[in-house]
């Protein structure tokens, strides 16, 4: 089965964060999870649990019952937003097999994801395993953690945003656990910097009794939506990758004299006449004033969020 957490504030995506839970932000059309989704359902996974905090009641709205996507989805509440292991403490209740856990708020690109199944089923007696990718960039590795794996082809140390990486194995927020996971969220203990619960301190105490976790390097490109101008640098990527001059969703109103270059407009927007843009999201509902012109900027039904482009 699935599960995906969707319970964090975003703090850092306002004024997004204030209506849009980061889960949910539009994606070429569609919530940034509903591609999570369908990573899971064409693994075969057809039980989902989404855990849900920060405007949780958004979350639900965007992803209904899960049909669209080809699974059926439960919603577990997150009261307090206290770290990724309590996320997933709050998850046992509801899960009784192994278990893919995604981070609800980063776009990722896979190869042969089904690998890791193929890993937990092995004869090596192997009950979790961590998808990871060859990272380059140092910077991206001090902001997340790595995976060192010994000679034996096992991890046996997992380090939460190392100020000096041993490895360029970078863990990528998708893992699968077997239901002895469990045992060690129960005993993770909160950590002194940021007094949450982390993942990583779970994992570690999970190595740490004896359980074997490999790493899979099936993780190709991994984009984590924390600020606005991610989220319009992965709207804009997709667009390229898809070939298509422009994405304009249903309902758009397109003014006199428009002119649009390559960006992306959801349902309902509109777009006054003269106006001019390039390279822009558009949010479901915007509104576009008449006359403007702008580049690498994003628009709401009530905002305008530029993102490092000079008007032209």
């Amino acid at each position: 089965m699935g599960v995906i957490l969707a319970a964090g504030k975003g703090t850092r995506m306002r004024p997004f964060s204030e209506h849009w839970p980061k889960p949910i932000l539009p994606v070429l059309g569609k919530p940034l999870t509903a591609y999570q989704l369908e990573m899971m359902a064409a693994l075969g996974i057809r039980r989902v649990v989404v855990v849900i905090g920060h405007l949780g009641h958004e979350v639900v709205s965007a992803l209904g019952d899960g049909s669209r996507w080809g699974v059926s989805i439960t919603y577990v509440e997150q009261e307090e937003t206290l770290g990724i292991a309590h996320a997933v403490s709050r998850l046992e209740p509801h899960v009784d097999r192994p278990f893919f856990l995604f981070l609800g708020d980063i776009f990722f690109v896979t190869e042969n994801l089904g690998d890791m199944v193929g890993r937990l089923r092995s004869e090596r007696e192997v009950a979790g395993v961590l998808a990871c990718r060859r990272e380059q960039n140092l910077e991206a590795i001090k902001r997340n953690f790595v995976v060192l794996v010994g000679d034996d082809g096992f991890v046996h140390r997992v380090v939460e945003k190392p100020r000096h990486p041993r490895t360029d194995l970078k863990g990528c927020g998708i893992y699968l656990f077997d239901l002895s996971f469990f045992d060690a969220v129960r005993r993770t203990p909160r950590t002194a910097m940021r007094n949450e619960y982390e993942i990583t301190d779970s994992i570690q105490i999970f190595l740490d009794d004896g359980y074997r976790v490999e790493a899979a390097e099936v993780v190709k490109a991994d984009m984590n939506v924390s600020y606005p101008a991610d989220l319009l640098e992965l709207n804009l990527l997709l667009l390229q990758q898809s070939g298509r001059p422009e994405f304009r969703g249903a309902g758009v109103t397109l003014g006199r004299g428009a002119d649009l270059t390559r960006c992306v407009v959801m349902d309902g927007a509109r777009i006054g006449d003269g106006s001019r843009l390039t390279e822009c999201l558009l949010f479901p509902g915007a509104n576009v004033p008449a006359g403007r012109v702008r580049q690498r900027t994003i628009f709401t039904a009530d905002a305008e969020i530029r993102c490092g482009g000079d008007d032209v």
